[in-house]
């Protein structure tokens, strides 16, 4: 079995602050990976996460009432429970 490593052509450097070079390196120790693969792996997946589309509201929305959505019941509950909230929120202002 051969294990095929990618060439690295391109070396960079760049500023990280303190917080953001210690998870670097704990992720590193945590993957048993360098740093540069943490890094590597992290654009991949966020590149992979930006790709994948956004779910519609009005679509949602469509689909949460063709479920059946609340009932009336429970809808007015909610509604008095946010009424109550607010007016807690008014008193405390």
């Amino acid at each position: 079995m051969s294990c095929l490593m990618a060439t690295m052509t391109h070396r960079t450097s760049f500023a990280l602050d303190e917080g953001t070079a210690q998870r670097i390196k704990r992720l590193a120790t945590r993957w048993n990976v360098s740093q540069a693969e943490v890094v590597r792996r992290s654009v991949e997946r966020a590149d992979e996460a930006g790709q994948s589309p956004k779910p519609d509201p009005l679509e949602l929305l469509k689909a949460y009432h063709a479920k059946g959505g609340l009932d009336k019941v429970r809808a007015d509950q909610w509604l008095e429970e946010i009424h109550q909230a607010r007016k807690s929120w008014r008193a405390s202002s």
